[in-house]
């Protein structure tokens, strides 16, 4: 919880100084290096959960970030990939082990 409330600050604060997009992005990993796409996305929800946050361009481009990092591929390199690619296999097994209806 920790590193996700750093990452959220880090994206208010680029945020609020004009950040956005790659620029946004490239800022909250350097202020912290360890933070992953899915904890950037996470922590962009939690902003926008944020009642306090209510400057809306602010809100625009941390949602815009948050869209474009959760459905890039990088959200896949966090782990994910393996777990999909398991999933899509044993659902495909499964699959195969229903008759199939004439």
């Amino acid at each position: 919880m920790k590193e996700k409330k750093r990452v959220y600050e880090a994206l208010v604060d680029g945020a609020m100084e004009g950040l956005t997009d790659q620029a946004l992005y490239n800022f909250v990993k350097a202020r912290c290096p360890k933070a992953t796409s899915k904890r950037i996305v996470r922590a962009s929800l939690l902003a926008l959960l944020d009642p306090h946050l209510r400057d809306r361009n602010i809100l625009d481009v941390i949602y815009a970030l948050a869209i474009k990092h959760r459905l890039d591929d990088g959200v896949l390199d966090d782990g994910e990939g393996e777990a999909a690619d398991e999933r899509a296999q044993s659902s495909q097994a499964a699959n195969q082990n229903i008759p199939q209806l004439s």
